[in-house]
């Protein structure tokens, strides 16, 4: 009896393992399409390629529950739209992509969007407020990642227009920071303010 059970429970592990190596190998694909959509946006190329571009079940494939290390572009363009706009709607999520996007490779900030989204972690002086807050980072609510998710999808795809004007700050509507008054106001959602130098 107990060697019958040994076959059943074989039997189902090894299709398990195989879905899971599956996975992980449409993950890697989708984690090197990612690192090569970011290049393009700091070359400021032109559009990808469809094949180029991440499918969603490569995208969904990256990170599927939350839980990863910020180790990679789609990750970290993901979990920042997740944290800083996760109560927000559509409009804004695409803002706070945006405002990472415009970042890359622009004087004073990364070449990457792990780099930009990580900038001031040693300094504590943080651009982006969930990733120095000392609170962890994995999601809390899957449903709202996976919009999240979406569009950074499609911001690296450069399949969203900038709604922000080439901002490359923002803040919540609710606050009054003292820098804001030093830059140019370009856009606005329902719940942020956008901003980029003044010319």
């Amino acid at each position: 009896m107990r060697h019958c059970l040994s076959l059943i429970c074989l039997s189902l592990a090894v299709p398990m393992a195989a879905a899971h190596a599956a996975a992980s190998a449409v993950a890697a694909v989708a984690e090197d399409k990612a690192q090569a959509l970011e290049q393009r946006v700091v070359e400021q190329a032109a559009p990808p390629a469809p094949t180029e571009k991440l499918t969603r079940s490569e995208a969904q494939a990256v990170d599927p529950s939350g839980q990863a290390p910020l180790d990679d572009s789609l990750t970290c363009l993901a979990r920042t739209v997740y944290w800083e706009a996760k109560g927000a709607d559509a409009l804004d999520m695409r803002g706070v992509a945006s405002v990472v996007l415009n970042r890359l490779g622009k004087e004073g900030f990364s070449d990457s969007i792990c780099g930009v989204v990580k900038q001031g972690v040693h300094t504590r002086s943080c651009q982006f407020s969930w990733w120095c807050d000392g609170r962890p980072d994995q999601v809390e609510e899957p449903a709202r990642y996976a919009v999240a998710r979406e569009i950074a999808r499609k911001a690296l795809n450069q399949q969203l227009p900038d709604s922000t004007a080439g901002a490359l700050f923002f803040h919540d509507r609710h606050v009054r920071p003292g820098w804001a008054s030093a830059y140019e106001r370009t856009a606005q959602t329902r719940h942020f303010l956008f901003y980029r130098p003044r010319t």
